[in-house]
């Protein structure tokens, strides 16, 4: 029998038992190792193949898958080899536990705080602000206000799309020292920055630039509570997730898009972005879903959907790397058993040993806030008289992977994360005194 994409979702239970006896993921999880008992922190990083004789400080770039998603990664790649038709098919389009995306979308959801089916899987952050920024209906003359501080791929995001809208685009600073910045002061110089024409606000969570966390949910709070017409929120949040103890939903944001494998440890070329219906609803859809089906049958009948814009919508189609998307749920399932608000806690307490010990250098400048409230995972800093790209050069000479921030200012950058010893920040401080002289 020919299996089309229609047949198999009318398929009776018997048809998907016959193509793949026991079901697809039962069978997948019965090849899978347990998780291993990752109670201590010497277990979680047994998890990794990392290079022992190199200190990890760059992690956050892109991770290096641990165990449980290798052996995902593997049990998917094998399926799919062995029969790659009936297990796409099959993974992508059936009905129950066997539907793989909706398997992903509800341990993504959980880790979230959110609904499965407010869950869009896309591949990356860049991704994910493109889909938000192009699928807003920005009018001609509306303005989109951000920050000098945000990267590369969010000040695009929003230049592509207002461009093609006729809208604007305008950033102002939060603060002059990331350092000494404040709730308080942060709110109040978004808040005057808002102008008449704003209409959508973008932030950065954790800024890869200084290492400052934002205070997502008192900012949207005062945005909320400012007079004036309602504002969305868009935030990049992909250096907040997995390192901080936050549930995304109740943060206020409207649309919260982050890359899933950097501290999530998710396959590399996996992300999300989240939003409630009523936001989903707001967006044009960019790429055709795959995962739609309202949007499927529209298509067959020759009709525009019907039904509002959902995350499945905006989900881009085209066939993906499903070994890595669909492993995304085994590195949510590790976090799970870790614990964010453990690992939160074991991330701060190795990124305050490393900025106390650089702030303890007079030659080192730190513009990470001392703050464990206005930071996260990402310390950033300067050594008087040598040169970022020095610094990391000589830090490298020592075995020590440091990384510069990627914008016209930059900084040297340690991120001790769950990959890292406390032996190992202090080695690293210890490295830094060394070059600094």
């Amino acid at each position: 029998m020919h299996i089309t994409r229609r047949r198999l979702l009318a398929a009776p239970a018997a048809l998907s038992a016959a193509l793949l006896p026991g079901g697809l993921l039962a069978a997948l999880e019965a090849q899978t190792p347990p998780m291993a008992d990752l109670s201590t922190w010497d277990a979680v990083r047994a998890q990794f193949v990392l290079d022992p004789e190199w200190m990890h400080f760059a992690s956050f770039f892109i991770a290096s898958h641990p165990a449980p998603v290798r052996a995902a990664i593997e049990g998917y790649r094998r399926a799919i080899d062995h029969n790659p038709f009936v297990t796409v098919e099959h993974g992508m389009f059936s009905e129950g536990a066997d539907n793989l995306h909706v398997q992903v979308q509800a341990e993504v959801a959980d880790y979230l705080g959110a609904r499965p089916q407010d869950v869009c899987l896309t591949g990356n952050t860049t991704t994910g602000l493109a889909l938000v920024y192009q699928g807003l209906p920005l009018q001609a003359g509306d303005e989109v206000l951000c920050t000098t501080h945000d990267h590369y791929s969010h000040h695009e995001s929003i230049r592509l799309a207002v461009d093609r809208a006729g809208a604007g685009m305008r950033m102002i600073p939060l603060f002059a020292e990331s350092a000494t910045a404040t709730t308080e002061s942060i709110i109040d110089a978004l808040l005057k920055g808002i102008g008449p024409r704003t209409r959508v606000v973008g932030l950065t969570w954790v800024h890869s630039s200084s290492g400052i966390r934002l205070p997502i949910r008192e900012i949207a709070a005062a945005l909320r509570a400012r007079p004036g017409p309602p504002l969305l929120l868009v935030v990049d949040g992909v250096h907040g997730l997995g390192s901080t103890d936050e549930t995304v939903v109740t943060l206020g944001c409207d649309y919260f898009c982050a890359g899933t494998h950097k501290w999530m440890f998710a396959p590399r070329g996996t992300g999300l972005v989240w939003a409630n219906a009523e936001n989903w609803a707001r967006l044009r859809p960019l790429i055709p879903s795959f995962t739609d089906l309202d949007q499927y049958l529209a298509w067959e009948q020759q009709v525009p959907p019907a039904t509002p814009t959902t995350a499945d919508r905006m989900s881009p189609g085209g066939f993906h790397a499903y070994e890595h998307q669909w492993a995304v749920a085994a590195a949510f399932r590790m976090h799970r058993q870790m614990g964010r608000a453990r690992v939160a806690a074991r991330i701060r307490e190795l990124n305050d040993q490393c900025k106390a010990g650089l702030a303890a250098n007079p030659k080192v400048k730190l513009h990470t806030p001392m703050s464990a409230a206005l930071s996260a995972g990402l310390v950033a800093f300067e050594v008087d008289g040598v040169a970022p790209a020095e610094v990391v050069k000589q830090l490298l000479a020592r075995r020590i992977i440091a990384s510069t921030s990627p914008y016209a200012i930059t900084w040297a950058r340690l991120a001790p994360s769950l990959v890292n010893t406390a032996d190992e920040v202090e080695r690293a401080v210890r490295a830094v005194r060394e070059i600094s002289g």
